[in-house]
């Protein structure tokens, strides 16, 4: 405890000491810094033209009120109209384009996987992509889509490239 003691005057005397050292210092500094000038005054803004004001947006008419609609009669049953099939415009003389024919097996519910599929079972090394353009008489762009998808679905293989067979 005395140790401790002793300990704390000798502290206190030396912060004393610090303490008178550190006003000389600060004295000096005080001596060396000439006397603070006047703060100038700061220059008024530049006074910038007022925006235009924005027009006052004009009111909306009310929305006219609508008569309520009658309701539709239901219309009169009609009898199925007869299907056109390529045989009966082969009758008619009526000249067909592949693409025809192949909207017409659509219509009957033959898609484009179906014909794409057909075409490429029909044959058994397996069918190039411009043979196929001419069997199918798709666009380039439905062709690549439908062989496409049945080589997702696993119906169709690549054999090499531009060649498929059914799997």
């Amino acid at each position: 405890m005395k140790k401790v003691k002793a300990q704390l005057k000798v502290l206190s005397k030396n912060l004393v000491s610090l303490s008178k050292q550190v006003d000389k210092i600060s004295k000096q500094v005080d001596k060396m810094q000439p006397a603070a000038k006047p703060v100038a005054k700061r220059k008024p803004a530049v006074k910038r033209k007022p925006v235009a004001k924005r027009k006052p947006v004009a009111k909306r008419k009310p929305a006219v009120k609508r008569k309520p609609v009658a309701k539709r009669k239901p219309a009169a049953k009609r009898k199925p109209a007869a299907k056109r099939t390529p045989a009966a415009a082969a009758k008619r003389g009526v000249k067909r384009t592949a693409a025809a024919t192949a909207r017409t097996r659509a219509a009957r519910g033959s898609t484009v996987l179906d014909s794409v599929l057909n075409a490429i079972k029909r044959s058994k090394k397996g069918v190039s992509i411009a043979q196929l353009k001419a069997k199918t008489s798709l666009d380039p762009r439905q062709l690549s889509n439908a062989l496409y998808k049945l080589s997702k679905k696993g119906t169709i293989v690549a054999k090499s490239r531009g060649l498929y067979v059914a799997k």
